[in-house]
């Protein structure tokens, strides 16, 4: 699997623990609803910036998002 994948399995993994919509994480880091899917889907490559963001929501270091 590759890592763009495997990063998104791994945010939708922590979103549906949390109990979040992609729209719910999505206004919370100021992006469009479609974009939290395609990060999902692995088509859509997340900046540093985007990496921290999605940390900071759930609340735990970046280097778990990608484990």
């Amino acid at each position: 699997m590759d890592i763009s994948k495997k990063f998104g399995k791994k945010v939708k993994e922590l979103r549906k623990k949390r109990g979040m919509s992609q729209g719910d994480i999505a206004k919370k880091i100021g992006v469009h609803p479609s974009y939290i899917s395609q990060i999902e889907r692995g088509v859509q490559n997340v900046s540093l910036r985007g990496m921290e963001r999605l940390a900071k929501v759930f609340n735990i270091p970046i280097n778990t998002l990608l484990k």
